[in-house]
């Protein structure tokens, strides 16, 4: 290793998995290391400071849901969770804990990395901004005050704690306030995915949102996708 590789902690109980995962991503040229259980995740996530997390949801000890919440009190760090189970109310339930994204087992390699570097450029991007000469500021929209520049929100004057993708999402939706964006629309400029085959990520993803800021802001276009009116 050179030291200047990405660091991925790779959270999974099955031996099997957890090897291929990591073997995968060190051919990627990623920095890989192991916990087979909760406990061990959140003391290798504190030891480690990993760039990102790849979170199994059942684990042994306790699970990644708790390992997420634990995780994410400490340092807040990208997590893409792994579950075994296509269950909607499971998936909010891990966006709303922390996670940025979520791949179902099973899985294939190249989609897992794929995600894998979507987050990361998503929060790569304040850092690409500012190398270029970007001046981010505080947005105000209706009830909320959105800080670019440290990345983070408040409605009403009270912090809401966003992941990185969630910020994205509320800071595409901002800045096309009014305007009725589709769900490829949204891959394409949060996810930066070319096609359209992850739009179920979408729902999920403004749905955590809205339970995270309340409602009234985020408008469902049925057939359409989603469009902010904050203004009062």
């Amino acid at each position: 290793m050179t030291g200047n590789e990405q660091r991925i902690l790779v959270v999974e109980d099955e031996p099997t998995i957890a090897r291929a995962v990591a073997d995968r991503l060190a051919a990627e040229g990623f920095a890989v290391d192991l916990a087979g259980d909760g406990p061990a995740a959140v003391e290798r996530a504190r030891d480690g400071e990993p760039d990102l997390i790849v979170l199994d949801v059942m684990l042994p000890g306790f699970d990644g849901l708790e390992v997420c919440r634990r995780v994410q009190a400490e340092r807040p760090v990208p997590v893409l969770m792994l579950t075994a189970r296509d269950d909607e109310t499971d998936l909010l339930v891990g966006l709303g804990v922390g996670a940025d994204d979520y791949v179902t087992k099973p899985f294939s390699m190249r989609e897992l990395v794929a995600r894998i570097r979507a987050v990361l450029r998503r929060v790569d991007r304040p850092a690409a901004s500012a190398a270029a000469g970007g001046a981010p500021g505080t947005v105000r929209s209706g009830p909320l005050e959105i800080d670019e520049r440290a990345r983070r929100v408040r409605r009403d004057g009270r912090e809401v704690h966003l992941t990185p993708t969630e910020f994205d999402l509320l800071g595409c939706l901002v800045r096309n306030e009014g305007t009725v964006l589709t769900r490829a629309v949204l891959l394409e400029q949060v996810w930066d995915w070319a096609d359209a085959s992850g739009t179920r990520v979408v729902d999920s993803h403004v749905k955590a949102l809205r339970r995270k800021l309340g409602p009234g802001l985020i408008r469902t276009v049925h057939g359409v996708g989603y469009c902010l009116d904050a203004a009062p």
